[in-house]
């Protein structure tokens, strides 16, 4: 096991690893801008290194001052979390070369699912049903309008980098596709520094379906079921729920069983998410993320696994020592991710917060590193906060939901609470009866 852990990155993912290695008797190190210096995870950490200016590209992406850090304070090994150089294999590379490990899998597996059409072609070898689409990126070369007839219409134009809904556009019809291609390649260019796309058949009522996969980089994996992370606003997850309201045990088991085989032929390392569209029975691979998800307590609140301990675990070189029957679920949860934004306009609020007051009881956890006095910086993503709450059914677990927002106070800002509280009191939510889509439709209303 080690003895000190570097944790590059902010927020309450940072507090949430810090905790994590602190009961694991290991001492952490706290990298942080100028604008963090006050944040929980600093004031915690055993160690703690200023590595730059508030802009991310001169802190928490700054390599060479992570790397410093790593060295000034003898930290053996570097947990990303999520966001910023989780996902980037170069980074991986660079700590491997310099004796540190990197908490998370391979960089050639980070490298191979970061291009999402290299990522499509290695999960249908081994298995993974995937969207139909192009057989690559597309070109000025290609007959575009051949290749959207054969898929057909509507068509997704996706970028084969980078995600949150950047670089991605709707052709609806062959009028809108090549207006599509080219803004969609300038959307990405502009975003990742890459400007290659591809096409996928859009669907049009699927719901967002992930599964939480484990594996030790020695032949074994596991998946920990699935999550229902259909609740989005501009692609980007609102509400995330576990197990998914649209699945039966024959098909969590089914495409669960599919993806731990997969993820253990391909001799995947620590933890990972493969996520999928599902629609009429279907589920169709969108993309695998190497990396801790934002929505991971909610798989740990149903399976009672820590996700952050085996990540650490199986990095210091320990073998899987779950077998897949192993894994038991008990009940329901539910994530919202509490974000610094206008609840109605969602424009960013940052600020200092006057009052600050989490909800309490049992089956509430709130993973977050704001405070009374904390000042929210504009600098950074807006989420604040994530309220996951577990119940021993959903209605348990709704009902445990509605009266944890009712606790939950945060002043001196805005946030997206309200929307929550709206969002809990709707009967297609209760029901548990919506899609990708439907949430920014009911915003439109």
């Amino acid at each position: 096991m080690f003895n000190k852990i570097l944790i590059a990155n902010r927020g309450e993912i940072a507090l949430r690893i810090l905790r994590a290695a602190k009961e694991l008797g290991i001492q952490t190190v706290a990298v942080h801008s100028t604008a963090d210096q006050d944040a929980m995870h600093v004031r915690l950490a055993d160690e703690s290194v200023c590595i730059g200016p508030p802009p991310a590209a001169k802190s928490y992406l700054n390599i060479p001052e992570i790397l410093a850090a790593c060295e000034i304070t003898g930290a053996e090994a570097v947990h990303p979390g999520y966001g910023f150089l989780s996902e980037n294999a170069r980074f991986a590379e660079i700590l491997e070369a310099h004796n540190v490990t990197f908490i998370g899998p391979k960089a050639e597996h980070i490298r191979i699912m970061g291009d999402k059409i290299a990522a499509k072609k290695a999960v249908s070898k081994l298995g993974i049903p995937v969207v139909p689409g192009s057989k690559g990126s597309i070109t000025d070369d290609d007959d575009v309008d051949a290749i959207a007839a054969e898929i057909g219409y509507p068509i997704l134009i996706k970028a084969a980098s980078g995600g949150g809904g950047r670089g991605m556009k709707l052709a609806e019809t062959p009028a809108d596709l090549h207006n599509a291609i080219s803004t969609a390649r300038a959307e990405a260019s502009s975003a990742f520094g890459d400007g290659t796309v591809y096409m996928e058949k859009y669907l049009a009522k699927p719901r967002h379906i992930e599964f939480q996969i484990l594996g030790d980089g020695q032949g074994n994996a596991i998946h920990l079921g699935e999550r229902d992370c259909s609740l989005q606003r501009r692609n980007q997850k609102v509400w995330e729920e576990a197990p998914s309201p649209a699945l039966n045990d024959e098909q969590r088991n089914r495409m669960g069983n599919i993806v731990a085989k997969a993820m253990a032929d391909l001799g995947y390392s620590g933890v990972g998410t493969i996520e999928f569209l599902y629609e009429n029975g279907e589920f169709y691979f969108i993309e695998m993320n190497t990396r801790l998800q934002v929505e991971h307590p909610v798989t740990e609140a149903i399976t009672g696994i820590d996700l952050v301990h085996e990540q650490i675990r199986i990095a210091a070189g320990g073998k899987l020592d779950l077998k897949q029957e192993d894994v038991e679920f008990h009940g329901h949860a539910i994530e919202c991710r509490i974000n610094a934004e206008d609840p109605k306009t969602f424009a960013p609020s940052p600020g200092v917060i006057t009052y600050y007051h989490p909800p309490g009881g049992l089956g509430t956890r709130v993973d977050s590193g704001v405070y009374q006095g904390y000042m929210v910086p504009p600098h950074y993503d807006s989420l604040i906060g994530k309220l996951i709450v577990h119940g021993r059914s959903r209605v348990e677990c709704m009902m445990r939901l509605r009266r944890a927002l009712g606790e939950f106070v945060v002043d001196g800002i805005k946030t997206t609470i309200p929307l929550f509280e709206e969002l809990v009191d709707n009967p297609d939510i209760a029901n548990g009866m919506y899609d990708i889509h439907w949430l920014e439709k009911h915003l439109d209303l």
